[in-house]
């Protein structure tokens, strides 16, 4: 009886686990833009509707699977689908602030060696606690503070 209950309540906690760990805001589940352009359309079909186009390296984060198709969202919250082909997993972040600084270190005590503005993509390269090392297309590094980001 008491090994049933042990039972019972280990089988319960890992369900419990494994729902937090399946939490889309605990989990997210993202992908760049691997082509140079890439359609964002309505429905997952190349007949669908084209909203706008994505730059290589811009994030998004996955919502739903259908074939090989996937429904997105980006930092403004927008949505629509993308070819999965036309994806990777490589991390990039978008800057979400109207400007953020780059320093040379994770920290504002670093020196502050460049700027990002709004809608730049970034390649992402280290993070440390609320800080990311990334780097511009233009090739210079730097770290910037997580808050001012969107991606991964």
């Amino acid at each position: 009886m008491v090994l049933k209950r042990a039972a019972i309540r280990f089988f319960s906690i890992a369900c419990f686990c494994m729902a937090l760990i399946q939490s889309p805001a605990l989990a997210r589940d993202m992908v760049s833009i691997k082509g140079s352009i890439v359609n964002m359309r309505s429905g997952p079909s190349t007949r669908s509707e084209i909203l706008w186009e994505l730059k290589r390296g811009y994030p998004l984060q996955v919502l739903k699977r259908k074939g090989s198709w996937l429904q997105v969202r980006d930092f403004e919250n927008d949505k629509g689908w993308v070819a999965k082909s036309l994806t990777n997993r490589k991390p990039h972040y978008i800057v979400k602030a109207s400007v953020a600084n780059m320093r040379s270190g994770p920290g504002t005590r670093y020196r502050i060696i460049g700027k990002s503005e709004r809608y730049d993509l970034l390649r992402t390269r280290s993070a440390k606690a609320d800080w990311v090392q990334v780097e511009r297309s233009d090739g210079v590094k730097g770290w910037v503070a997580k808050r001012l980001l969107w991606g991964w």
